[in-house]
């Protein structure tokens, strides 16, 4: 029997990623995230960074074995639809999201990053 006391945190994904300015790019500049932080061991190793927006937190990850290309992630959104418009409003030539329609777990969208992971952005239904 699991322990009331004992706490977890919503999980956060490492996505494979082979070119941080891409990323950054598209997670930052597209999307809307801010970079908490990043580490490299040293000047030329492979980078490691924790970007979010709002409740949402991604690691992407140079490293060869952290993540694999082609993961898919699951974002809950409040508003769908302001999402989808800001995204659609912003000049970004590598990605335009589709129109919101309904899915598991609610309507959204999806879009794939410069690296082939795809973010599932949906609005879940409100529950009685």
């Amino acid at each position: 029997m699991a322990s009331d006391a004992i706490r977890l945190a919503a999980p956060i994904p490492v996505l494979r990623i082979f070119d941080i300015a891409k990323a950054y790019e598209f997670y930052r500049d597209y999307l809307g995230f801010t970079v908490d932080w990043e580490h490299r061991f040293g000047a030329n190793f492979p980078s490691y960074a924790q970007l979010s927006r709002s409740s949402a937190t991604v690691h992407l990850s140079e490293h060869h074995g952290d993540g694999t290309p082609g993961s898919v992630v699951w974002i809950a959104v409040h508003d769908i639809k302001a999402l989808h418009a800001e995204l659609a409003g912003k000049d970004y030539r590598y990605a335009k999201p589709g129109c919101p329609a309904d899915g598991p777990g609610g309507p959204g969208f999806e879009l794939a990053d410069p690296f082939g992971n795809t973010l599932r952005f949906a609005q879940p239904e409100e529950r009685a």
